[in-house]
């Protein structure tokens, strides 16, 4: 068995940067060939960039997931354009945090439907074809806030706690046809948003992790290029936490 992962095609939504960026960089690094999906074009092309720069191979595809249509478009022009699909990270996620008492239906609506709704439209558009090939590899990204919930975010908190719920779904409907589902809980992760964060606040959550530094995008890549691969054959319904031993 390998973690090689040359001749598979891999969709990663949300991924023009940040972890999702991390992520498609891991993959590209193992072989696979990478879709940066995402709703912002400059950033959608800058991944790719990147990708190349790394010697890869990668091509963009623009979709909002919380829309069906452009899930299953997403999908399709993937096997139409690189003859194929074996891997499926779902990354795209937003937030809108506020007090619930506070939270507009709006506000509830927006994140459940990109969050929960859009795992959803993308694993929906892509398992008949996995279950056809008999072969596919879906990770999914939850939060710590699905077991735990966290002030401010009633919404976030709740759709990641269905994309643990779908995901076991998953891995329990299409485990005979050889379809792995997977999700993993990343900790506090070094990106463009949570450098926004005052240094307090940053230091108070650093303090919290066993091994004193905040992960990186490309951590998390690593533990979705293990699931992804060959050696992970027999690993599903997993839900894999990566904080570095956060307490929280």
């Amino acid at each position: 068995m390998s973690r090689d992962l040359s001749g598979k095609v891999a969709i990663v939504t949300g991924s023009g940067r940040g972890i999702g960026l991390g992520i498609a960089k891991k993959l590209c690094e193992k072989g696979a060939t990478i879709v940066i999906s995402d709703v912002n074009e400059e950033n959608a092309k800058a991944g790719v960039a990147a990708m190349e720069e790394m010697g890869g191979k990668a091509i963009y595809i623009l979709a909002d997931v919380s829309k069906y249509e452009q899930a299953e478009n997403l999908v399709n022009t993937a096997i139409d354009k690189l003859g194929g699909l074996h891997i499926l990270v779902n990354n795209a996620g937003i937030n809108k945090d506020r007090m619930m008492h506070k939270m507009s239906v709006d506000d509830w609506n927006a994140v459940i439907s990109v969050n929960l709704t859009g795992v959803f439209n993308c694993m929906r558009s892509a398992i008949n074809y996995m279950r056809e090939q008999e072969y596919g590899r879906i990770v999914n990204i939850s939060s710590a806030s699905y077991l735990n919930g966290n002030i401010g975010q009633a919404n976030y908190a709740a759709a990641k706690a269905g994309v643990v719920a779908l995901t076991r779904t998953c891995a329990k409907e299409n485990g005979k046809k050889n379809i792995t589902c997977n999700a993993i809980v990343p900790g506090f992760i070094d990106t463009e948003m949570t450098r926004g964060v005052p240094e307090k606040a940053w230091d108070i959550m650093v303090s919290k992790i066993s091994m004193g530094r905040a992960g990186t995008p490309e951590d998390i890549g690593n533990m979705i290029a293990f699931l992804a691969s060959d050696e992970a054959a027999y690993i599903t319904q997993g839900i894999f936490e990566v904080g570095g031993g956060m307490v929280l």
